[in-house]
């Protein structure tokens, strides 16, 4: 082998290493395509079981999965060698096998996907939905408050009146006899310190208020962290639990002597539940989004199109007895053109001396289809192939070496005419 491709190199000249590089190049990427295709039959196999465990049995899904990839790859290999003319129930039955394939996975990559590129959106949404529970709550804290603060102010304003009657002698629980004597008389000592133990009832309240919004203020520093530290995300929300907590129990222990329906604190997801990945079922799934649709289809379409090519271009360069063969069956045709292209073309079809001579042309169409197979021919249409590049330094060889042994047939006729 080795000492025929030297053999080549050496007749063939730089046109002909480029030939072996070109050759090889290309069946090595024909090769490669099949990693490539496990690969990604692979990763579509990952997603599609992820997905495919949210409704089902794991081990069940895993056989189907396996089913579906083996399909998926079987069928687009199979599809290529397979004409419609030829066997149209065959083609359409494996055809449909592969696009039920196609979809199941697809459909079930999906998501898998969609928990990937929607894992920023979801996240935000629990947030966004955690910081609305504990809004809420506060709201409602904010109307009891001030509609407490409201209440105990204005029965201060009352208890100020009424020790301003007192003091005036205006006020109804004086008997009439010390009606209209104005000073500090019992009734107002009385109204009085009423309104002091009010008053200093009221500023304590205020003060307790006041607490119980500094608790508020860490309650909502601990919603921003929850946002911002993603690296302590859950020390996070354990804060924001937790301060929810002492809100709610420092606001009822304040109010509960003055209100008895008080609101209730929301009931927070846990935080498993907070950073649980998307389990869509039969009757809750995910909203659709297209993005994470077109990255599932995309896999499973390069899936199905290098295992179409693996078996529409076979790899691998002609050895020399095919050479031989390619040669002298294409030597048969007779209708040769440049083309557009500035390229080589060959009309396949018979001519009409051929068709009424009854020619046998399946030696010539063999080659034909052999070299269309490793890509050494390129199809123009249904009547015409043109010469790929690297078919023009194999005939020049052929050429060259029929050039070779006419010369020195002519050499040896010349130097020995008697034989001739």
């Amino acid at each position: 082998m080795e000492n025929r491709i030297l053999t080549k190199l050496k007749s063939g000249g730089i046109g002909r290493l480029i030939n072996i590089i070109q050759t090889l190049f290309v069946s090595l990427l024909r090769i490669w395509s099949i990693p490539i295709v496990l690969l990604l039959s692979l990763a579509s196999g990952f997603t599609t079981f992820y997905g495919m465990s949210y409704f089902i049995t794991p081990w069940i899904a895993l056989i189907i999965t396996i089913a579906i990839q083996s399909i998926i790859v079987i069928c687009s290999f199979e599809l290529a060698g397979i004409h419609l003319k030829a066997n149209r129930l065959r083609y359409f039955s494996v055809l449909v096998s592969l696009v039920i394939a196609f979809v199941a996975s697809m459909a079930f990559s999906y998501f898998k996907f969609y928990e990937i590129s929607e894992h920023d959106t979801i996240r935000i949404e629990r947030i966004n939905e955690v910081g609305n529970q504990v809004d809420a709550y506060l709201k409602k804290l904010v109307v009891v408050k001030s509609s407490l603060l409201a209440q105990q102010k204005m029965e201060l304003e009352k208890l100020a009146k009424g020790v301003s009657q007192g003091y005036f002698g205006t006020h109804p629980e004086i008997p009439p006899q010390y009606r209209d004597q104005v000073g500090e008389g019992p009734v107002w000592r009385h109204v009085n310190k009423i309104y002091q133990e009010k008053k200093a009832q009221l500023a304590q309240l205020e003060q307790r208020f006041s607490l119980v919004d500094q608790s508020i203020a860490t309650l909502q520093i601990g919603l921003n962290k929850l946002d911002s530290d993603l690296a302590h995300s859950e020390q996070a929300y354990q804060e924001v639990s937790q301060g929810l907590h002492k809100v709610q129990l420092e606001f009822n222990q304040l109010t509960a002597k003055y209100r008895t329906n008080l609101p209730s604190a929301p009931i927070l997801m846990t935080y498993s539940q907070f950073t649980e990945t998307v389990k869509p079922t039969v009757n809750n799934l995910p909203k659709f989004t297209l993005f994470p649709l077109i990255i599932a289809g995309m896999v499973d379409f390069f899936t199905v199109l290098l295992s179409y090519r693996l078996e529409f271009s076979a790899p691998g360069p002609l050895t020399e007895q095919e050479e031989e063969l390619v040669f002298e069956c294409l030597k048969q045709f007779s209708e040769f053109r440049i083309n557009e292209n500035d390229t080589v073309e060959i009309i396949i079809e018979k001519t009409e001396i051929e068709r009424a001579r009854h020619y046998v042309d399946w030696p010539r169409m063999f080659a034909v289809g052999l070299l269309l197979s490793r890509g050494f021919l390129r199809k123009v249409d249904e009547r015409r192939v043109e010469f790929a590049p690297n078919l023009y330094p194999l005939m020049a060889e052929k050429m060259g070496d029929k050039l070779q042994k006419i010369k020195k047939a002519q050499v040896s006729a010349q130097n020995n005419p008697r034989n001739s």
